[in-house]
């Protein structure tokens, strides 16, 4: 059995690790109220304005359509990956980074692949594996919608000048604070929606389809990648509490442990102490 002083030494480094899971514990908790806000009240938005321009780019013809749509044969493909700048975030980083892979070395594979990073740990640990053409781990310093605006415009020129033919995001689609979904959305070209064709009765456009399609895609497009980054910014801090309650927790049992251990070594070291005096005791009597 280890001795007083090693137990004591590893119940106080496990205090005061336990100080700081807690406390990164509540920090995230915090943070993660405002992100889930934030994602709660755009996904509606989001989601319809996809929905309708899908729609309406579905219902134009081929030689009319939006130059977003344009569906060429695959040789070249992006995939934006999104992931935090920091870890302890349990498999937070590590399901994106496989994802990336499984796209990279199976589902495009034999085409040439590239990565686009938003986040350090996707650059780091990509960038050892394969060429990452971008890296926008800065965007988190100050997440707004311009500041990622500014990436799907470079996103949309680099698919409009045929620099690649497909262009993915990847990215953990918050659920609740203890479950993210990773997701892997086509950004471009724009997937029209089956059984769309020719339809859109409900609706009059004004000035027309085309003008309409050509002047809100790319406010369409803004919106989706900035909802991706969004739910990976609200996942990241669930990921993040999540997994610090549950080091918080093992901690604690750890030290239990420990502390049952010391005790149980510091009344056996009484119980020998005792022998020896009894002992000795009755070495002077005789």
């Amino acid at each position: 059995m280890a001795n007083l002083k090693e137990i004591r030494n590893r119940i106080a480094t496990i205090s005061s690790t336990m100080q700081i899971t807690s406390a990164m514990k509540m920090v995230s908790a915090a943070k993660l109220k405002k992100a889930q806000d934030a994602i709660t009240a755009m996904r509606p938005y989001a989601d319809k304005l996809t929905e309708l321009l899908q729609g309406l780019s579905a219902s134009l013809d081929d030689d009319s359509g939006s130059k977003f749509s344009d569906n060429r044969t695959v040789h070249k493909v992006l995939v934006v990956a999104i992931t935090s700048n920091r870890g302890l975030c349990g498999a937070f980083n590590t399901n994106i980074i496989k994802q990336s892979m499984v796209l990279a070395n199976e589902t495009y594979a034999g085409k040439q692949v590239d990565f686009m990073a938003i986040g350090k740990k996707a650059n780091d640990i990509l960038g050892k594996k394969k060429n990452i053409v971008a890296n926008h781990s800065a965007v988190y310093d100050d997440l707004n919608f311009d500041n990622v605006a500014a990436i799907a415009e470079d996103l949309m020129d680099k698919f409009t000048s045929g620099a690649y033919d497909k262009i993915d995001i990847v990215y953990n689609k918050f659920k609740n604070a203890a479950t993210q979904i990773v997701m892997t959305e086509q950004f471009l070209p724009i997937v029209p929606v089956e059984g769309t064709e020719g339809g859109n009765g409900d609706y009059v456009f004004e000035p027309s389809k085309i003008e309409i399609v050509d002047e809100l895609i790319p406010k369409s497009l803004k919106t989706q990648l900035y909802k991706g980054i969004r739910d990976s910014f609200a996942s990241e801090h669930g990921a993040r509490m999540t997994a610090m309650h549950k080091a918080t927790d093992n901690a604690t049992e750890l030290r239990d442990q420990l502390k049952l251990s010391y005790n149980k070594a510091r009344q056996a070291a009484i119980t020998n102490e005792i022998l020896e005096i009894v002992g000795g005791a009755e070495a002077l009597n005789n």
